[in-house]
């Protein structure tokens, strides 16, 4: 059974589980949501959507 998850939901589970073990603080996440929210509306959104596709299918290809 092939399970599918998008990549906000997988890299929103891991800075919860970060903030959860002490690993991080809040205001470092905020900031790292407000960098990537500015970044998607930059023009290396297409570049940077292409390498973590290229990665899912590395991944998957496992």
């Amino acid at each position: 059974m092939a399970l599918s998850i998008s990549a906000a939901v997988l890299l929103g589970i891991i800075v919860a589980v970060l903030l959860k073990g002490g690993h991080g603080r809040p205001g470092s996440a905020l900031a790292c949501t407000l960098f990537g929210f500015t970044l998607a509306a930059t023009g290396l959104a297409p570049a940077i959507n292409s390498g973590l596709t290229s990665i899912a299918g590395l991944l998957s290809s496992l």
